[in-house]
């Protein structure tokens, strides 16, 4: 199981999209089947509306960008690395340490929250 801290500002887009998801397990349920999410596909149309093209960004460069820009932040990157859900590369350290850093990573994502409200209210 993976444990995933949230900023207070993700608890709330939480609860507001609960009237669309309802009593499903994902947050966005298919339309098509209550047993499934759904597919990449609308995130990516999202993107091209809002006029990034297909070179530009992809649903998995957010991540690449929140990992870039916690490690300049200068955050540990245990805490980073941990919070995204990556393996340790090195097999001894991997067999050895199971810390989830859950008190620091708690910490680090209600910083980058702020951090973007910052961004945002810049704008």
């Amino acid at each position: 199981m993976h444990i995933v801290p949230l900023s207070t500002q993700a608890m709330q887009i939480l609860e507001e999209l609960q009237p669309y998801s309802g009593t499903s397990k994902y947050l966005f349920p298919s339309v098509r089947s209550d047993v499934k999410p759904i597919s990449n596909v609308p995130m990516l149309d999202a993107l091209r509306r809002m006029s990034y093209a297909q070179n530009e960004m992809c649903m998995h460069g957010f991540r690449s960008i929140a990992s870039t820009l916690l490690n300049e932040l200068g955050y540990n990157r245990d805490w980073i690395e941990r919070q995204f859900a990556h393996g340790e590369r090195n097999d001894v350290r991997a067999a050895c340490n199971y810390a989830e850093y859950l008190l620091q990573r708690r910490k680090m994502m209600q910083e980058w929250a702020d951090y973007l409200d910052t961004l945002k209210n810049a704008s």
